[in-house]
């Protein structure tokens, strides 16, 4: 199963190529977000991080809200982060 899970903009690592680096639960990895350009997005801002992509823009409340209801979700929850860190690590 692959989940939306938010994450927060730490950086952006390449502006032309609409890469920024995210933090999901402690992990961080490079995602792209190009698909948000005509929004815009800076270091701070969250967004739904599914396969590697930003696909949107949201406040910290949903954020929050989003990450509560995902990790209720329990082993699905874990699996989804593990997968993350696991695809993190490649991309390092």
């Amino acid at each position: 199963m692959c989940l939306g899970i938010p994450g927060q903009v730490v950086e952006i690592v390449d502006e032309a190529e609409h890469l920024a680096r995210v933090d999901v639960s402690g992990v961080r990895r490079v995602i792209s977000v190009k698909l948000l350009a005509e929004q815009g997005v800076a270091p701070g801002d969250w967004v739904l991080v599914h396969v590697g992509f930003g696909m949107a823009k949201i406040d910290e409340q949903e954020a929050q809200l989003t990450l509560d209801q995902v990790q209720r979700m329990g082993q699905d929850y874990v699996d989804e982060i593990e997968l993350f860190k696991t695809t993190a690590a490649e991309a390092s």
